[in-house]
């Protein structure tokens, strides 16, 4: 591409693709029944279709996609314990009890997630490197030193606060008023994470369908009726874990979740020295502000991979491939010379109340979605929940059974008001940033 912003082999692609593709294939019939059908393969529903398939389940694992094309593979790959919704707005609508078992519910995905790496031997350079949140408006700094008081003294949750006069310890950015570290969270290669997960549910006897769309689930008696692109079979029962990728196979699942794209950069190598420079404590960095920027050094520590709204709908990755680079110099001006070397998008699925979900359809179905955004630990700990809900076991409960999964009003109209949204986010950074 004949652009200075772009180095000459960019692509528009996922970088952690470049270790770590889409697995591709598909199977050259689809069972006639199983046990266990799971919808969407990603994180939640391959963690899914292992935990059936150890349990001594049939399962099929159908993706409309390649496995890992989606979200998946294509986040920041931050991994950490939190959700968006604080204490406070959930013990308005809960009460104390629930609104502490849904925040102790982050530490329980987080364990999960990193246990799972250790005891399976996962290959994803994961490194419990700590999470810096930086406080973009002055009295965010205030707010964040609130809640890292509470969420240490009732959930036990490690976390400091660092004052504006040493954050250059953590990032050498002068934009933020402070932040605070949670020092157990960490940063993988999300594509090696997945990877390994499909590799173990393959290994474990689950089938998986690519290529595969699913058009309709239907009851059948004590079953389900699972119809599909490439034809019919039953099962008797099903998990939906499509999530931002979930279509009309499941109304009632569909009317809850809006698909929202974020979009990521990785620039051309930049010399490990100089990244350390950027980002002297290692951290994955996080920040306050409504556009939203995450970013952090590549595994090898040679790329900074930067994460943001470029928009909420869906466009061109080399329209908002300039969006992100000039977030980037504005935090790091030394780098108003680089190159972008990758540029691409995924889409996420967000709640309504942003609140992760898992539960059982009137129709019978489960799923486990609405990670909002922050779902690298909760959407596998989640899968294996929902799973063990099939299973009937005690693991099956959460915290989050409790609450109402809320649907959006006038869903298939959200995304055309997504662009004024956007445009509203950016006008109030714009007013907040001082």
């Amino acid at each position: 591409m004949n652009n200075p912003a772009f180095t000459g082999d960019v692509r528009f692609a996922p970088w952690w693709w470049e270790a770590a593709p889409p697995a591709s294939g598909q199977p050259t019939s689809l069972p006639q029944e199983v046990d266990v059908a799971v919808v969407g393969a990603g994180y939640t529903g391959t963690t899914a279709a292992l935990t059936c398939a150890r349990a001594g389940r049939a399962v099929v694992l159908i993706e409309t996609e390649d496995p890992g094309f989606g979200a998946s593979t294509r986040n920041g790959g931050m991994i950490g314990s939190g959700h968006r919704v604080g204490f406070n707005d959930l013990s308005r609508q809960y009460g104390d009890v629930v609104a502490e078992e849904v925040l102790r519910e982050g530490l329980r995905a987080l364990e999960y997630a990193t246990g799972l790496i250790e005891s399976e031997g996962i290959d994803c350079e994961f490194k419990r490197c700590g999470r810096f949140r930086g406080a973009w408006q002055r009295g965010d700094y205030e707010v964040i030193g609130r809640e890292v008081d509470f969420l240490q003294k009732k959930i036990g949750m490690e976390a400091h606060m660092v004052p504006r006069s040493e954050q250059h310890r953590e990032v050498a950015v002068d934009a933020y008023h402070g932040g605070c570290v949670y020092t157990s969270h960490g940063g993988l290669h999300p594509a090696k994470f997945y990877r390994d997960i499909l590799e173990k549910a393959v290994a474990a006897g689950v089938q998986v369908a690519a290529q595969t769309a699913v058009t309709a689930i239907k009851r059948a008696d004590a079953a389900f009726l699972v119809q599909t692109t490439r034809g019919t079979f039953r099962a008797g029962e099903v998990i939906v874990a499509s999530n931002g990728y979930s279509k009309r196979a499941e109304p009632s699942l569909r009317r809850k979740i809006i698909p929202i794209a974020s979009y990521m950069i990785a620039t051309e190598p930049l010399g490990v020295d100089r990244v350390r420079a950027m980002i002297p404590g290692g951290r994955m960095i996080v920040e306050t502000r409504s556009q939203h920027c995450y970013y952090r050094s590549s595994p090898d520590g040679q790329r900074i991979l930067l994460g943001a709204r470029a928009a909420l709908n869906h466009i061109d990755p080399a329209k908002s491939a300039i969006s992100l680079r000039r977030l980037l110099v504005g935090l790091f001006p030394e780098l108003r010379d680089i190159r972008v070397s990758h540029s691409w998008l995924g889409t996420l699925g967000f709640s309504r109340d942003h609140l992760p979900h898992i539960g059982k359809t009137p129709g019978g179905v489960h799923y486990a979605l609405g990670y909002s955004g922050s779902g690298v630990a909760m959407a596998p700990y989640l899968g294996w929940r929902v799973a063990n809900k099939v299973l009937g076991t005690e693991e099956g409960a959460t915290g989050f059974d409790s609450i109402r999964h809320p649907s959006v009003l006038l869903r298939d109209f959200v995304p055309l008001g997504l662009p004024m949204v956007n445009v509203w986010y950016r006008i109030k950074d714009i007013m907040e940033g001082s």
